[in-house]
């Protein structure tokens, strides 16, 4: 099967034009069957970056850099926090905003969930729902061609990607999914890495809650039945 998935979110993004967060973030999905031992997934944002990564630069008091985003004001800004406190921009600019809208049309209006603004935040609303909408359609591969045959054609298209003549300093061409496949494996063997910033936020919540806290230290050895 391929997948097209979208969802729309809290505000964050202003229209073109505008220095107000309407829009979500309403990042686009799809994924694709191939041969290569992953799917090909490609997940983006409709912003210029996702916001989490946003979140992280405050988080690590990090400056981020500018274009991102805009203050409250409608400035531009390189302070994460003032950033978080305003918009994140749209990638390609008015383009962004379009596929914007297009995301809040399939997962807010036609779901008949909330749209934009009307949408709560899973950080500050907590005492009412997000009331958020999706979309998802499958398309049966096997309606139009065989699977191995899709499956085939697929990677003769990723094989001629990385074929293509490299630009100066870039040492492999990699295809969306690619990244991810391999960071999994990296992560199934090694573990998920978390910053110092947010194991404090986890033990504040484990001593918060009442519950024990046993996320072990980077590199040491823990019992699976334990954890």
């Amino acid at each position: 099967m391929v997948l097209v998935a979208m969802t729309n979110c809290e505000p964050a993004m202003s229209p073109a034009g505008g220095c107000e967060a309407f829009f979500g973030t309403n990042p686009i999905a799809a994924s694709f069957p191939s041969g290569q031992g992953f799917p090909l997934r490609i997940d983006l944002a409709t912003s210029l970056v996702a916001r989490g990564n946003i979140i992280a630069a405050d988080k690590a008091g990090r400056p981020i850099p500018a274009g991102w985003a805009l203050d409250p004001e409608g400035n531009p800004t390189t302070d994460a926090a003032a950033a978080l406190a305003g918009t994140v921009l749209g990638m390609a600019g008015h383009k962004g905003a379009a596929l914007a809208m297009m995301v809040e049309l399939f997962c807010g209006v036609l779901s008949g969930s909330a749209v934009g603004s009307e949408i709560g935040s899973m950080y500050k609303h907590l005492d009412r729902p997000q009331n958020v909408g999706h979309f998802f359609c499958l398309v049966d591969v096997a309606a139009f061609m065989d699977v191995a045959q899709f499956k085939e054609r697929a990677d003769r298209m990723i094989e001629n990607i990385k074929a293509c003549r490299k630009r100066p300093g870039v040492e492999e061409i990699l295809v969306p999914g690619e990244p991810e496949a391999r960071t999994a494996r990296q992560n199934f063997e090694h573990g998920v890495p978390v910053g110092p910033q947010t194991v404090e936020e986890l033990r504040a919540l484990s001593e918060h809650y009442g519950v024990a806290f046993t996320l072990a230290p980077a590199g040491a050895k823990t019992d699976p039945q334990s954890t």
